[in-house]
């Protein structure tokens, strides 16, 4: 059973806000860099694709989605801290009351934070090294954005529950993996399908959105379109990660758990 790993996820919940306790900075510093780590994978996902797009090629999404993976492995082994993650993992320690709920509203919004910074910062470092300004090179980017900034409010909040209740299971289910090549590829795979499958992410938009706008963009591409992506985007993998992966895994499990605690189950080692 999966109870075992979900002692990993308070754990890891609880060395969070330690973090938060020693120093807000540097919790803001470590959802920069997952932010950040998602940029490089957005980089080199849409470098990938583009070359596909030109030739209107069907392997566009197919190539992004491939290596847009990278970012996962970054943050899983990187250290970074990601909002969408925290989603899932604060409201299970807050649910076994080991957080209060006023607690997790801070560490939500403080990586929230922290992973915007990131991504502004990292659209500069882009900006500033002139590998998208081509307009040969950044046309399946800003395509993307485009559609992302035009999609409707309530279809980006619904791909955006089904998002992140992959994103979790892609940090979720490894845990319970031996190795780190089979954790990897896990990880992958799930990022993959989400990729693949068009739902939304708020902070890998956070970025997209980020590197397009620096770039010389159409005024389809705009600030107004941000926000109106952003909300509900965000909004949608709150409630992904807190209801189908906190709320699910928590009442699923809470008599294993309740049990194991008290010391009446052995521990699950499968």
């Amino acid at each position: 059973m999966e109870t075992e790993s979900l002692l990993k996820v308070e754990e890891l919940a609880l060395k969070k806000y330690k973090i938060f306790r020693q120093s807000q900075i540097r919790y803001i510093a470590r959802a920069m860099l997952a932010s950040m780590f998602i940029g490089f994978g957005v980089i080199v996902a849409f470098k990938s694709g583009n070359y596909f797009y030109l030739e209107h090629s069907p392997l566009t999404y197919p190539m992004a989605a491939i290596t847009f993976g990278a970012a996962i492995i970054l943050i899983a082994y990187g250290g970074g801290d990601l909002f969408t993650g925290n989603t899932f993992y604060y409201t299970f320690a807050a649910l076994r009351k080991k957080l209060k709920w006023s607690d997790v509203g801070r560490l939500w919004g403080l990586s929230y934070i922290g992973n915007i910074m990131g991504a502004a910062a990292f659209a500069l470092l882009i900006y500033l090294t002139g590998l998208f300004t081509d307009p040969s090179v950044n046309s399946f980017l800003l395509s993307v954005v485009e559609h992302k900034m035009a999609t409707p409010t309530l279809e980006l909040f619904f791909r955006a529950i089904l998002c992140n209740w992959l994103v979790c299971l892609a940090f979720f289910i490894p845990m319970s993996l031996q190795g780190d090549g089979a954790k990897m590829f896990a990880m992958m795979l799930f990022v993959f399908c989400f990729f693949i499958s068009g739902y939304e992410h708020s902070i890998a938009n956070m970025c997209t959105f980020a590197i397009a706008l620096v770039l010389n963009h159409p005024g389809t591409i705009s600030f107004a379109g941000v926000v109106h992506n952003l909300i509900p985007v965000t909004i949608g993998n709150l409630i992904g990660g807190v209801m189908l992966m906190g709320f699910m895994y928590y009442f699923a499990n809470k008599p294993y758990l309740d049990a194991q605690e008290a010391g009446d189950l052995p521990q699950d080692k499968h």
